[in-house]
């Protein structure tokens, strides 16, 4: 049995990578603060924000995981949140502290409860973060988002290169899944042009047809999967797959 386990799986491209992989047969797992109408995938809800409920959570589940005869096992390291759009000065220090607890404290909690409770299990075991192209490019207007994205990609780099010598050891990979037609999108094209200068770029995106579609984005995700083409501690970015 293949199992995937993917945070924020009830919307967007979590719910697209869920789908995705339910129909090829894995074991899915959802963990969100909300469900959708996928079938053949177990949803568990839970508030990814508060650490201690996500904690206890993902032990039980992976407890419960332990139990099967599995072949692989991957978990996807998706949910996250822009947050407010506007310069650094005027954010809340709430809407910062939720941005990075949700975008990369809960990401490095979750792959270290991963690599500490996988230990006992021989089979293929990997962990695809998903990033963004502004953890290395800097928008004004979002940064709790590009630090937290330039996190995820140190994260995934140093876990690698941890992980690279431990036999049976776990694989980190981080992608970057170019812009896609998500609620995240319908937020930035609604926001003011004094919050966010690069406005225009957005709603040109998609009005040109663009954007991609988290089902692109999840079958695309899919095939280099299957093809073992996810090099331990490589980043990589859909657009140029």
């Amino acid at each position: 049995m293949d199992v995937i386990i993917i945070t924020g799986g009830s919307k967007g491209i979590g719910k697209a990578i869920a789908k995705k992989y339910a129909i090829e047969n894995y074991k899915v797992y959802s963990l969100a603060r909300s469900t959708s109408d996928i079938k053949n995938i177990t949803q568990i809800t839970v508030d990814l924000s508060n650490l201690k409920d996500t904690e206890t959570c993902f032990k039980n589940l992976l407890e419960e995981i332990k139990q099967l005869e599995i072949t692989s096992i991957t978990l996807v390291n998706n949910a996250g949140r822009l947050g407010k759009i506007t310069t650094i000065e005027n954010l809340t220090s709430n809407d910062i502290n939720t941005t990075i607890q949700l975008n990369i404290t809960t990401p490095i909690i979750l792959t270290s409860l991963f690599i500490k409770l996988t230990q006992s299990i021989t089979c293929k075991k990997q962990i695809i973060n998903i990033s963004s192209g502004a953890a290395t490019k800097p928008y004004e207007g979002w940064s709790a988002y590009c630090t937290s994205k330039a996190a995820i990609d140190m994260l995934t780099k140093t876990t690698a290169s941890e992980q690279a010598s431990i036999k049976n050891g776990v694989k980190c990979i981080a992608l970057y899944p170019g812009v896609v037609d998500t609620n995240m999108q319908s937020q930035i094209r609604n926001t003011s042009e004094n919050d966010f200068k690069n406005l225009q770029r957005f709603i040109d995106l998609k009005e040109n047809n663009e954007l991609y579609t988290p089902e692109f984005v999840a079958n695309t995700i899919y095939t280099i999967d299957i093809e073992d083409r996810l090099v331990n501690g490589a980043i990589f970015d859909i657009r140029n797959v």
